[in-house]
């Protein structure tokens, strides 16, 4: 029975495999509106249980620290493995926004609303190959994984995410990627 089970696991992780191999967009507008912009910068974070955490200050057009993203992982309670990592946009001149890639402070199960979530299952709110597009403000955070391993492979637990971000002030869905 327990075999059966991992052979099953085995083909739905197939299957999700193949469906997350074509990547497509998701764009949502943050509940944040206003005329801030940014210095405009690519980077890549990679995680692993080693290394779980990261955080990045952010520039506004001006040059000065106005916005922190972080990354923390997402461990079940009672657990001490990763099944996934939370992103988070934080205003540091307006700290009571918990997260400004958010299209509503309320949560909600609506994909726009769980871009910053990145969960590799199945069944995550927004598959995790997907390109997603935040408008916060008057910039664009683009977040793309662009890759993730499980430990065992069969397994719910992640060992390693690499994840490409953009801040950019001009729409990227209006751009070739």
């Amino acid at each position: 029975m327990n075999r059966n089970l991992s052979v099953l696991f085995l083909l739905m992780l197939a299957a999700f495999s193949h469906a997350q191999s074509a990547s497509r967009t998701i764009y949502a507008e943050s509940f944040r509106k206003g005329p801030t912009q940014v210095t405009e910068e690519s980077f890549e974070a990679r995680l692993s249980p080693a290394s779980p955490t990261y955080r990045e200050r952010i520039k506004d057009s001006g040059g000065q620290d106005r916005y922190e993203l972080t990354i923390h992982p997402q461990i079940p309670e009672g657990d001490n493995k990763i099944t996934g990592w939370v992103v988070r946009l934080k205003d540091l001149h307006h700290s009571i926004f918990a997260n400004l890639l958010m299209s509503s402070q309320e949560p909600s199960s609506d994909p726009a609303n769980n871009l910053w979530w990145l969960k590799a299952n199945p069944f995550a709110p927004v598959p995790i190959r997907t390109r997603r597009i935040v408008r916060v403000e008057s910039f664009y955070v683009v977040i793309q994984v662009k890759s993730f391993h499980f430990t065992p492979l069969d397994s719910p637990y992640l060992d390693s995410m690499t994840v490409q971000f953009s801040f950019t002030n001009s729409d990227p869905r209006s751009t070739v990627r």
